[in-house]
């Protein structure tokens, strides 16, 4: 099995991923949840609600991104976005305001329910928020005859989700890996999800994300399950294995990325973590890896909302970004997995450190660990999420 620490994947960025339960952010997720069950879940917005497309007469493009996503003009470097604009003359509006799920969401739910302009062409959200807006018919098709690169260079990986399987409406940002990291200073290596809900000399120094998906999907990989396709028995195992330990103390806390700091000072031993937050902490000691079950692995995805009105500009970054040799420059940048086949053998040019990193280009055998979270009704998202939010306190 292969392990990965910073002095082999020293990346810049920070996590893309982070829903909080509990107290106001709680509150807010749920009713975001429930906002989303109101709209009906598949028949929320009318089809007229697609605004005229102005691209052929603006040559503008608004993003909203997660932070430190992008690779930045440096000296004689200049930037993919930098480059993008001199090759289409669509001046690029880029905005680092996607910091979680939930809060983007409501952002910008009150106007997709109306039927109202977000002020944005294009924003990027994870998988089970991506499949919500698209459910929610707030999110354009893509006019697949402006996109070729997307669906000749997808990597196999990512293609055919189950809430998108053709990628009418989606086109994969970045992806990543939920695993387990631990502090080599401070335990010898942890290998299993059993091993950190049990490991007696974790107790108490272990945190685990307070993404759903997560969490609970590495501890149902635990007990043979797969969390693409489970069942409410299994659901519930995994649940009574997680409440158990909690209760016996094993776990210190439920977290978002900030659990990276606590890693590194040593205030906890082992945790639930997220690739990039691992790579980007620069520290010898942390090391990240698959646990033998299997790990998740996510996208955040690039989605035009009805009311974008740049939709043919949008279509154009798309295209561009899934041009292998743009790809291999942001994959340099940004230490996440390269969603585009063909961006490993240009970065023999670009950085030929990076080629073999599986952090970046993972190999079949990698990616075999991997599992998504299936896709869940609204019914049955707030069920988990509430059972989940009880389960972690």
């Amino acid at each position: 099995m292969s392990e990965v620490s910073p002095e082999e994947s020293a990346k810049k960025g920070v996590s893309r991923r982070g829903l909080l339960i509990g107290g106001a952010a709680g509150a807010a997720g749920l009713a975001a949840f429930a906002f989303l069950n109101s709209r009906g879940g598949g028949g929320g917005t009318p089809a007229d609600c697609v605004t005229t497309d102005l691209s052929a007469t603006e040559k503008t493009f608004a993003f909203s991104n997660w932070p430190e996503y992008i690779d930045e003009d440096d000296g004689d470097y200049l930037s993919t976005l930098t480059q993008f604009q001199q090759q289409t003359g669509i001046q690029v509006t880029y905005t680092a305001d996607v910091n979680d799920n939930v809060e983007f969401f409501s952002k910008v739910r009150n106007q997709l329910g109306a039927c109202q302009p977000t002020g944005r062409d294009m924003f990027a959200l994870t998988d089970w928020m991506a499949a919500r807006m698209i459910q929610a018919n707030w999110i354009q098709k893509l006019d697949k005859a402006n996109v070729p690169n997307l669906d000749k260079n997808l990597i196999s990986a990512l293609q055919g989700v189950g809430w998108d399987p053709n990628r009418d409406y989606s086109a994969p940002w970045q992806s990543g890996f939920t695993g387990i990291a631990y502090n080599k200073s401070l335990v010898g290596e942890v290998r299993t999800m059993d091993e950190l809900l049990t490991r007696s000399d974790l107790k108490g120094k272990v945190t685990m994300l307070t993404e759903m998906r997560d969490t609970m999907g590495l501890i149902m990989l635990s007990d043979g399950a797969d969390p693409a396709n489970f069942t409410d028995d299994d659901w519930s195992k995994a649940l009574e294995k997680l409440s158990k330990a909690r209760s016996d103390g094993q776990i210190r806390a439920f977290t978002g990325n900030e659990y990276i700091t606590d890693l590194a000072a040593g205030n906890i031993a082992a945790c639930v973590a997220w690739s990039g937050d691992v790579a980007a902490a620069e520290d010898e000691n942390l090391v990240f890896l698959p646990p033998d079950d299997g790990m998740m692995i996510w996208s955040d995805n690039m989605l035009v909302p009805v009311q974008g009105t740049h939709k043919a500009n949008a279509e154009k970054w798309i295209d561009f970004y899934y041009d292998p040799k743009n790809a291999a420059l942001l994959a340099a940048y940004v230490w996440y997995v390269c969603p585009v086949a063909g961006a490993q053998q240009e970065m023999e040019a670009i950085d030929p450190t990076l080629v073999d990193n599986p952090l970046i280009f993972p190999t079949p055998e990698y990616l075999a660990q991997t599992h998504s979270f299936m896709a869940l009704t609204e019914a049955a998202a707030s069920s988990y999420e509430k059972d989940f939010a009880d389960a972690t306190g």
